[in-house]
Parts: C-alpha cells; structure tokens; sequence
C-alpha cells in the first residue's frame, strides 16, 4: 500500500494547529497529522499529514492559503519493511559499562558489558537518541563513583532502559512509570525479554501519583528522560520523593533549556552535581540537599 506525504511550514503555533485541525477534516482523510515546532529559534512550525491514498491538492493549496502557510510539498513514500531497514541501520550502543542491542546483534554483545536488550520496533528509548544515551552515561559515572541504589524509579520511562539499567547492576527492585499504557505494555515486554520479571515493576502514572510509588518513596535515585515543561512541573513532587542525598537524572532537554530546569530544581533543594552534554542534548545529574 502506498503512502503519502504532505507537508508544510507556516509562522505561529496558533495558526499551526489550526491549520493541523482542518487537515484532519481533509478528504481523503489523513492517517496521522502532526505539528510541531522546529527547534532552530526562527518561530516556524512544521505541519504534516500521512495519507494512503493521493491527497486532495487543490484542497492542500485552499488550507495552504487559508492559513497563511507555504505550498504543501506532496511526496510519495516507497514501500519499505521499515523494521527490518532499522534493524539494519541501528548498531548497538555503548554507554560505559552498558552495551543497548537489538536481538539482531546478539552475537556481538562484548562479554563484560552488562547487555540491554531493546528491540528496534519498540517505543522511544534505543539508547541511540542523545539523551538516553546521557542517562546511561550519569548512572554509568555514578555507579563509578561508589553510589548503589537501593530505590529507584524510572518516571516516563519509555522502553524502560534506564529502568533495567539499574536493575542489572543493583539487587534491590526498581520501578518503571509512564503516563501512556501502551509505553508501559512496551517496557513490560522488554522487562520480560531482559529476563528481569520481578526485579522490574512496570506501572502506569503520571509523575508520582500511584499508590505503589507513595509507598516505596523516598527514592535514592530517579530518572526523567522527558522534556523541559513536565520536568519543571515535576520539581516540587521530585524533591518530596527524593531522599536527602538521592539523585535525579534527567534528560529530555535541548541544551539551551536546562538552565531553566537546573533553576527550578535549585528552588526545590535538588543541586547540580554534573552536566553533560551529547550534541544538541544536555543530561543532568542533580542530587537533594
């Protein structure tokens, strides 16, 4: 079956998502629309749609003029076994001590590595985007440094990598969380396949608010990979569940936007103890005062 591209750039976020509205309305409808900023400080915004069947032009070009935004540019897609070509194209990833691989690439975990076994079809968190790898690396220098976790919760946790991460190298149990039930059936399965059943419980929450995460609280480590705004939002709830001296390892941010989170975490009591950055990605470890 084919697939259909149509794409476009316009000013402003309102418009934007007007504009992303209407191409839902379009006929033959869209299979998916998406808007979003680009991320380069000019203020454009980037609004898509994905079709299978050829999309209306004359009525891409009415929206494209309704709302002020450039011609959409129509593309048509190859049939591709997208998986596979990922299998393909996504080589493991060393992050110090941990080695993230696909069951494609078995054969070459390194035999001291602590292995992370993440297939590619699975939700965000390969290891291969900046700041998973970051996190890795700040539980990796932990780690180095004497620290050993004894309660740990990873807060949207995706594939639940950095979840099991722990788990591989520290006895007690860990806990894995995200807002969205498919994430959690995704890090259930991993948990599974990493032969970490009972050492790992997934759940399903939005930042702390769950029963079983009240009850193991006060944590002595907690990872947020997500991004600026729920992280600063998170900073008081990550303060009253973080032990004194517990760490917080988050991520999810552009480089230019982690002064504000360090801000916000400094207000709360949580201190900056490392800051590392992995191309446009920045990685923080802070730890309570």
């Amino acid at each position: 079956m084919p697939t259909f591209t149509a794409f476009t750039t316009l000013g402003g976020p309102q418009s934007a998502e007007e504009l992303g509205e209407a191409l839902e309305g379009l006929w033959p409808e869209p299979t998916g629309v998406g808007v979003f900023e680009i991320e380069d400080g000019s203020g454009t915004w980037e609004v898509g749609g994905y079709f299978t069947e050829t999309p209306d032009v004359a009525g891409l070009e009415l929206l494209a003029t309704i709302y002020g935004a450039k011609p959409f540019v129509i593309s048509e897609l190859p049939e591709t076994d997208w998986v596979a070509k990922v299998r393909r194209e996504l080589t493991p990833v060393e992050a110090g001590r941990f080695f993230v691989y696909g069951s494609h690439d078995a054969d070459k975990v390194p035999e001291a590595a602590v292995p992370l076994l993440i297939e590619a079809a699975m939700a965000f968190g390969t290891g291969h985007h900046g700041t998973t790898l970051g996190c890795l690396k700040a539980l990796d220098a932990l780690a180095s440094d004497g620290f050993v976790g004894k309660r740990v919760v990873d807060v949207g946790c995706g594939t639940a990598v950095l979840a099991m991460a722990a788990a591989r190298i520290w006895p007690d149990p860990v806990w894995a969380s995200d807002i969205d039930e498919v994430a959690v059936a995704v890090a259930e399965a991993n948990v599974a396949a990493n032969g970490l059943l009972g050492r790992v419980t997934c759940l399903e929450a939005t930042g702390f608010d769950h029963a079983d995460l009240t009850a193991a609280a006060p944590f002595d480590l907690v990872f947020a990979n997500i991004l600026k705004a729920p992280l600063i939002a998170l900073a008081p709830d990550m303060a009253k569940h973080l032990q004194p001296k517990g760490y917080a390892i988050l991520s999810g941010l552009l480089n230019e936007q982690a002064d504000d989170v360090i801000a916000a975490y400094e207000q709360n009591g949580v201190n900056l103890t490392l800051r590392q950055q992995i191309g446009e990605w920045t990685t923080l470890t802070l730890r309570r005062s």
